[in-house]
């Protein structure tokens, strides 16, 4: 399946978070969001909101100074 990715590097919290709903918005149930950030505040952000907005979390992983999270979209 493709994946839609969203470049959150160099925004700072609550930035991320907020495109990254921003971004869900516009998806269809099941697609996969990657979302690339700097801000290691992202690792707790993202999956906690995904949580209560009944997104999926399936991956995480970090890079050199970057992180990375991989969503599955909720119905």
């Amino acid at each position: 399946m493709k994946r839609e990715i969203l470049n959150a590097r160099r925004l700072l919290c609550p930035m991320p978070v907020i495109r990254t709903q921003d971004k869900i918005k516009q998806m269809q149930p099941e697609q996969l969001l990657e979302v690339q950030c700097t801000d290691p505040g992202v690792m707790q952000d993202i999956p906690a909101w995904c949580r209560i907005s009944g997104h999926q979390v399936l991956e995480t992983w970090r890079g050199d100074h970057e992180y990375f999270i991989l969503i599955k979209v909720g119905g």
